[in-house]
Formats: structure tokens, C-alpha cells, sequence
């Protein structure tokens, strides 16, 4: 079941979302963005916008912004290898995303190490076999595999263990027309990757308020193509952004909102999430926050300004725990929890992120799987009826009475409580006895390689994935400089 909380959690009042927009709209006429690519800045010059073709700054009017925010689709489908899996995007249903990208791994024996192709390959198995993860996406960028061009292995190896829609990652516009076209091995051609693409494809802008030129070119392709983008715009407050959590909002989401405008006005109604991957900075070792209260308000508060604008939004998760331990679950609740309540529709870095995103690790996944069951179930919110509130039951025990031997418990106990599989609710000689002592990362250690060893999705057939990472390897290859 999937939550639609009937109260959000909400951090700005009325006045205050109010205040943030009219930031946000001085922010896009006065300050502008940096867009890196002429083409763009041709587009943006022939609708009204201010351009300045020497410094390549982009000032958007109000108005031209408020068409774009008309043409945004509110709801849409990001479509699946299995249909079943789906996703029907709205403004009120929560989603989970995987990790993404990291360069290390803590694998299954407790080593730290670089990540490797066969680790894309097992996470990705991993994740599909998890229930609470809705979307896919590369857990691992390869360490033994050429760097250029990495996304077109990834492409190929993650639609080969998954029947989940993926969430892509690219290094420019070529890499949108590569993998449209592997993904017309899956789904037959062009045309039809078109009309239901299996991927989507993330955005990455740069703070603060700027559009790099292979960013604008991935948007334009995707545009072409008609490919879902997650528009997410990244800073770190006191660093890439304002210290204060109400400056970072506007700056991120004056970036995000150039970037929606650009592709309404390449495609009216083309698919946008509004996306943040926005954090904290350490101003001790330079290295980016991932979890603390700051971010969490902000990432609340931005999801309160996409309801705004009626924006579908991603905000994203990610641990700064080194371990899979009690400071990892107390991170990871103290931004799924919140998430969950204010609206976050897609949380993104959902499974196994940890140590600044720059890690992966596979007992990590297991343990937030459980942990977002928990937290959906709370998102499920009491339903309350005649039938639930249970007065004729409480009748017919009578003070002192019980309610075990009721047909009524009987048939309701699934469908009210929550059962955990990797949580223990056992007294200690029971626990003993029947976990043998194992902590939680242990138990999480035996199921991550349970469901590598039994999980089998099978995609594809085997002319169709031998054939994907063929053309998946000589793109590749071409991608390389010098080649």
C-alpha cells in the first residue's frame, strides 16, 4: 500500500511559502544562471527571456516561468520492463529510489574496498529482490571498467538484473541517443521507447545557478527523445549555497526551475520531477553532510514548495555513518520519517548510501528495506470506522476480558500490524536460541546473500542481453578519448 498522508508535515507557513517564491522570482530576474550552451541560449532568447550570449546568463520573467509551470505535467507514468512494476506519478503517492553512484563498497565479508562491475551486478539483483525499493538505479559506478562512458555499461548491466524502471545517469547529450537505442533492443524501437521509455534520466545541475553545457545537451536529447528527467539541483550550505536553510531553498530551487522552464519550452508537457540532492557541508574536512536536522528542514521545506508549484518532488536520503550501525538507523529514520510525512514524493539514496554517498554497502540496503516498511506503515496512517473502533468487540469482552480467541483479531492481525522479517521481538533467551545473539547486521548480512543466491528476475532473453552489452561495450569504447 502506498502512503498518502491526509496532514502533511509542514515546516513554512503560507506567508513564508509566499516569501520564499517572490525570492525565488528576484533570484531568476536579477541574478539569472549561467547557461553554458548556445543552443539553449538561443531557445531562452526566442521566448521572452533575457540573454546575454557573451556571459551566457539567463534571466527568466515571470511570466515565461508561469507558462512552463502550466505546461508540467502533474501526473504521468514512469514505465517498467514488468508493467506490474509501473510507477503512476502524482502529487500525493511516495515512492523509494536506490542508491546511487557510489565509488566503494563494504561488502558482504566487512572489506572496504573499490567497487567493481560484478558489485553493480549483485546490488542490482539486491535491490530488484527488495520490496520497498520502487525505482532502480546504479548503486555502484565500476572502478575496473573505463570511466568515460561508464553509463552505457551501467545501462546494459542493470537492465539485465532488473525489471524495475530505471533511473539513469549520463555524461552528456550522446548519452541519452545511446541509450535510447539499447533500450529499443528491450522494447523493440525508437518509436516505442518514446512512447514508454524503461528509463528516465537524472539532471545534475551545478550550485550555485548554473547549467553546464553537457547537462543542457542531456536535456535536450531527453526532450528529443521524450525521456522522463529528474531536474536536481545540488548545494551545500555555506559552500555551494547560503548557510541558512532558507537561502539554500531559493538558490536550489531557482536552478531547478530554469531547468523545468528550459524543457517545457523544448516540450510542452514533457515529464519534470523537481529534484534535490541538496546538504550540509562539514567546515572541518570539506566533505558534503548527507544527514542532519538542517537537511532534513530543508529537504521538507522544499517539498512544501513543489506542492506549490505543483510540482512532483524528489528529495534525497543517504547516511553519513561509515557502518551499518546504530548511528546509520538513527540517520536514516531521522530523514525517512520526516520525508515520508511532509510529502516527499520520490525519496532518492533510499537503500545502502553511506560515509557522504561515497559508499555502498550491501547489509546497509537489507536494513533500510526494513526500516522503510516500518516507516510506510506509519504513512498508512488508523483508519477509523465503525467496524475499527471496535465497540461491539469491546462489548462482548467485557471489562476484564481479552480479545485473543476473536475471530475478528484473527482476521485482522495482518491487516493492522506491521510484521517485521529482520527485526527481533524476543526475549533474550529466546533470542539466544533462536538467532544465536546475531545483531541486526549479521541477520541483514544472511538475508542480503539469501536473496543474491535465490533472487532471479531474468529480464531479458539471452540474445536480447548478449546483444545489449555488445552495443553497450562498443559505445563504450567509443566514448573514450583518443578512440
Amino acid at each position: 500500500m502506498r502512503p498518502q498522508i491526509p496532514h502533511l508535515l509542514e515546516f513554512l507557513t503560507e506567508e513564508q511559502v509566499l516569501m520564499l517564491h517572490n525570492s525565488v522570482l528576484q533570484v531568476l530576474w536579477e541574478v539569472g544562471v549561467r547557461v553554458e550552451w548556445r543552443p539553449a541560449l538561443e531557445v531562452f532568447a526566442a521566448n521572452n527571456c533575457l540573454v546575454d550570449f557573451e556571459t551566457r546568463n539567463v534571466r527568466i520573467p515571470a511570466e515565461v516561468l508561469e507558462r512552463a509551470l502550466e505546461s508540467c505535467p502533474r501526473e504521468f507514468t514512469l514505465h517498467a520492463i514488468d508493467p506490474q512494476k509501473n510507477i503512476q506519478v502524482t502529487l500525493f503517492d511516495i515512492y523509494t529510489i536506490a542508491g546511487s553512484s557510489a565509488l566503494n563498497v563494504l561488502d558482504l565479508e566487512g572489506v572496504h574496498r573499490p567497487s567493481t562491475l560484478q558489485d553493480l551486478k549483485d546490488f542490482t539483483l539486491l535491490i530488484d529482490g527488495l520490496e520497498m525499493a520502487n525505482i532502480m538505479h546504479a548503486m555502484v559506478i565500476p572502478q575496473d571498467i573505463p570511466q568515460s562512458g561508464f553509463d552505457r555499461i551501467l545501462f546494459a548491466t542493470i537492465l539485465s538484473n532488473t525489471t524495475k524502471h530505471y533511473y539513469s545517469q549520463g555524461q552528456g547529450g550522446s548519452s541519452v541517443k545511446d541509450q535510447v537505442d539499447m533500450a529499443s533492443i528491450i522494447q523493440g524501437d525508437s518509436r516505442v521507447v518514446s512512447e514508454r521509455p524503461c528509463f528516465s534520466f537524472v539532471i545534475c545541475l551545478n550550485s550555485p545557478l548554473v547549467h553546464s553545457a553537457e547537462r543542457v545537451q542531456e536535456m535536450m536529447e531527453c526532450a528529443r527523445y521524450k525521456i522522463p528527467v529528474w531536474l536536481e539541483a545540488t548545494n551545500m550550505m555555506g559552500a555551494t549555497g547560503p548557510i541558512s536553510i532558507a537561502g539554500s531553498l531559493v538558490e536550489h530551487t531557482a536552478n531547478v526551475l530554469v531547468s523545468l522552464t528550459l524543457m517545457q519550452l523544448l516540450n510542452p508537457g514533457h515529464p519534470c520531477v523537481f529534484s534535490i540532492a541538496s546538504g550540509g557541508f562539514n567546515m572541518r574536512s570539506g566533505a558534503y553532510v548527507a544527514s542532519s536536522p538542517e537537511s532534513v528542514l530543508l529537504h521538507c521545506a522544499t517539498a512544501q514548495m513543489a506542492r506549490f508549484y505543483r510540482l512532483p518532488f524528489q528529495g534525497s536520503s543517504g547516511v553519513d555513518s561509515c557502518l551499518p550501525d546504530a548511528q546509520a538507523g538513527y540517520e536514516r529514520a531521522m530523514q525517512a520519517i520526516p520525508f515520508s510525512l511532509a510529502g516527499v514524493n520520490f525519496i532518492h539514496l533510499a537503500f545502502g548510501m553511506m560515509g557522504q554517498l561515497l559508499t555502498s554497502s550491501y547489509e546497509q540496503a537489507v536494513i533500510d528495506n526494513e526500516i522503510f516498511k516500518a516507516i510506510f506503515r506509519l504513512g498508512e496512517g488508523i483508519p477509523v470506522t465503525q467496524e475499527t473502533m471496535s465497540v461491539d468487540q469491546i462489548k462482548q469482552a467485557g471489562p476484564g476480558g481479552q480479545f485473543l480467541n476473536k475471530k475478528y483479531t484473527l482476521h485482522n492481525y495482518r491487516k493492522e500490524h506491521w510484521r517485521p522479517q529482520l527485526t527481533t521481538r524476543m526475549g533474550w533467551n529466546e533470542f539466544q536460541r533462536e538467532q544465536g545473539g546475531k545483531d541486526m547486521r549479521q541477520r541483514a548480512n544472511e538475508a542480503a546473500r539469501r536473496i543474491l543466491k535465490e533472487h532471479s528476475p531474468k529480464p531479458l532473453d539471452e540474445p536480447q542481453a548478449r546483444e545489449l552489452e555488445r552495443l553497450a561495450w562498443d559505445m563504450q569504447k567509443k566514448a573514450v578519448p583518443g578512440r
